[in-house]
């Protein structure tokens, strides 16, 4: 690998630390450019690689919110647990599944999101917790199992879809919903990098080095969203669904 390309790929790895640690999305920035950077590796070792960084920036981020913002660890951990298991079993299919697939389907809810988003402008400012204790673990429990699938086998947008639905359905606030996000990002991330371990799909001296970018970039992140709050992660939220609607179409359309 040229010194040109890896400056290209540490760069990018940075900036997506730094987007995902505010409002989830960092796939969007990470992963196009690993399939630029390395073209000629197989798409399995492609996605495993990417995990590595990105696991190391979501608990970078991770931490640094847990010192400001207390999660419902319970809920957290029901929603992580599923989340893993989703996220193994995607993976192992990530090798034999047409990703294209999922372009229609992830362009329909992504502009659905950012509609209902951008027209409820107090959404996700204020903490407004949904239904009893009880069935907020069922919900989160569903939703982890489904988006750590969707994770493992294709992945652009996760942070993106944890945060909503943490928004929209439990009722936190953005800045809280962004903390409780990553936590469960941390599993799913975790299952995806031990099956495509199993199945050497991970190169490991060019992940490890993109993860100091991306957890310098996660930290600054991280930073800046709790100064700014909810009202700043909303913004960049609705920037990075944006972002993702033009790229998946893009993909969609020209590949």
């Amino acid at each position: 690998m040229s010194v040109a390309n890896f400056i290209f790929l540490a760069l990018a790895a940075g900036f997506a630390g730094f987007v995902d640690a505010v409002a989830g999305g960092g796939g969007l920035v990470q992963l196009p450019a690993l399939l630029i950077g390395i073209s000629n590796k197989p798409i399995p070792m492609i996605l495993g690689t990417n995990k590595i960084p990105s696991i190391f920036g979501t608990s970078t981020a991770a931490i640094s919110y847990f010192k400001k913002i207390k999660p419902d660890l319970r809920l957290t951990f029901t929603m992580a647990l599923p989340a893993l298991i989703g996220s193994v079993a995607g993976a192992h299919l990530a090798s034999h599944f047409p990703t294209k697939v999922f372009h229609p389907l992830i362009l329909t809810l992504l502009v659905l999101v950012g509609i209902y988003t951008w027209r409820k402008s107090d959404l996700g400012l204020n903490e407004r917790l949904r239904h009893t204790h009880v069935k907020r673990l069922w919900i989160v429990a569903a939703c982890g199992l489904l988006i750590g699938f969707y994770d493992g086998i294709f992945g652009p947008g996760t942070g993106t879809f944890l945060v909503f639905l943490l928004v929209i359905v439990v009722g936190y606030e953005f800045l809280k919903a962004s903390a409780t996000a990553k936590l469960v990002n941390i599993a799913t991330n975790f299952g995806a990098i031990v099956t495509f371990q199993i199945t050497g799909h991970i190169w490991w001296r060019l992940g490890l080095a993109l993860a100091v970018a991306n957890v310098s970039g996660a930290f600054i992140g991280s930073r800046l969203a709790i100064r700014g709050g909810s009202p700043l992660v909303r913004r960049v939220f609705l920037l990075v669904v944006a972002a993702l609607i033009a790229k998946l179409s893009y993909d969609w359309i020209y590949n």
